[in-house]
Parts: C-alpha cells; sequence; structure tokens
C-alpha cells in the first residue's frame, strides 16, 4: 500500500508539472497539440483528471496510515502481552500464609438484612 501511495504521488506531481509547463509555453506548445485557445472544457476536463489523481492518492495515503496504526497497536499489544509474563516470571507469586477458617453462622433464606421478629411475652 505505502508503494502504490508513492506511485501516485509522483504521478500526480508529473501530472499538475507538465500541464504547468503546457500552460506557460502554450504559445508554442499549443499548436504541437493542435490547440488554438484554451476552452473550458478542455480546462474542466485537465482540472477533474487532477482531482481524481488527488483524491486516489490521499485515498491511498489514509488507507496506508491506518494499516500502519493497526500493525502498531498490535505490536504494542504484544508487547505489553510480553512484559506481563516476564514480570510474572521475575516475581513469583508465593503462596500466602492459610488464614484460619472462621466459622460462618448459617444464613436464613431470607435474603432481606431485617433482624428475626422477637416474640415478648
Amino acid at each position: 500500500m505505502k508503494k502504490l501511495h508513492q506511485i501516485l504521488q509522483i504521478a500526480l506531481l508529473v501530472y499538475f508539472g507538465a500541464f504547468l509547463i503546457f500552460f506557460i509555453a502554450f504559445d508554442t506548445l499549443g499548436g504541437l497539440f493542435g490547440m488554438e485557445e484554451i476552452t473550458s472544457d478542455s480546462m474542466v476536463t485537465i482540472i477533474l483528471i487532477g482531482l481524481i489523481l488527488f483524491l486516489a492518492a490521499w485515498g491511498s495515503s489514509y488507507a496506508a496510515y491506518n494499516s500502519l496504526s493497526s500493525t502498531i497497536k498490535k505490536m504494542e499489544n504484544d508487547m505489553n502481552g510480553l512484559k506481563a509474563k516476564i514480570y510474572d516470571f521475575e516475581h513469583p507469586r508465593t503462596p500466602a500464609s492459610p488464614k484460619p477458617s472462621i466459622p460462618t453462622k448459617p444464613t436464613d433464606s431470607d435474603p432481606s438484612n431485617l433482624p428475626p421478629r422477637q416474640n415478648i411475652t
């Protein structure tokens, strides 16, 4: 994709450079191409072709940028994963001393936090 972008940039440069030279030297080059004067139709055609070349070059640069960006993100994720593995190897987890188990009291089936009712006689 990057190679296509470079080729389109060069084609755009050559296209507009050639027409710049053509219009500067129109008095001598116009007769070679059978043009007596520049018409609006020919100018619109030239500009539209240049616009299409420009949009193609811009689209290829956008695609190349997105491709490189996604590649960088993938590499960063892989690098973070490898860093985590290295950290785990350097700092192994030691089992903590076992805590004495505290007996738990049975819970009611009622999920509310209200205390049980007391009958007073």
